[in-house]
């Protein structure tokens, strides 16, 4: 739990910088600052918040465009000087429109798109919209679920002596299912992670 009286605010403006990264894809979306009012009703609030030096005050990132940032985590560096801002972005963050202030080179999400992906499973699961091909197949339950993953492991096997091609889009389809059997599992791919790490021996 992060305590305002361990951050190390500048002596000369009582600021500390404060970069923000999107907790799903892991892309930096901004750096601005903090004072400790500024800190304070950020974790109030749950909304990042900056202290403003060309305004002279307080303002929360979203306030009139509503592209809020939702706070998921924030930690200290190892000097107490600086604090990286874990938040979910509701919109653009840059004023320019761009998904990042750091948009001068192509962000690739890379394995991070995974997360995001998860996220939609476990939104699909909790709504159930209508027409949603994820909806039916969480409303059919586990053992259908299990079926599809099944189906689809055998369609790669046989993908796998054709073509590449092929191997990577039956491959796709049953990391897809795979995780749609998690998510009804209550799993997530970090639980996977973990039993992967446990197995490992270095060297």
């Amino acid at each position: 739990m992060l305590s305002i009286d361990d951050i190390v605010f500048n002596p000369s403006d009582g600021l500390v910088p404060a970069v923000i990264q999107d907790t799903t894809t892991r892309q930096v979306l901004m750096l601005g600052y903090m004072n400790r009012e500024a800190v304070q009703q950020t974790l109030d609030s749950g909304k990042v918040t900056f202290y403003s030096r060309s305004k002279q005050r307080l303002w929360m990132k979203g306030e009139s465009s509503g592209n809020v940032l939702k706070v998921v985590r924030i930690q200290k560096d190892c000097d107490n000087d600086a604090l990286l801002v874990e938040a979910k972005p509701f919109g653009p963050t840059c004023h320019t429109g761009e998904t990042s202030c750091f948009h001068e080179y192509p962000y690739d999400a890379g394995l991070s798109f995974l997360n995001e992906l998860q996220d939609l499973l476990y939104e699909r699961k909790e709504k159930l919209p209508e027409g949603s091909y994820t909806s039916k197949m969480f409303r059919a339950g586990r053992d259908k679920l299990a079926q599809k993953v099944g189906e689809e492991a055998v369609e790669t096997v046989i993908a796998a002596k054709n073509s590449h091609e092929e191997l990577k889009y039956e491959a796709s389809d049953l990391l897809f299912h795979l995780m749609m059997l998690l998510t009804g599992e209550g799993m997530k791919l970090e639980d996977l992670v973990s039993e992967l790490k446990k197995r490992h021996k270095p060297g």
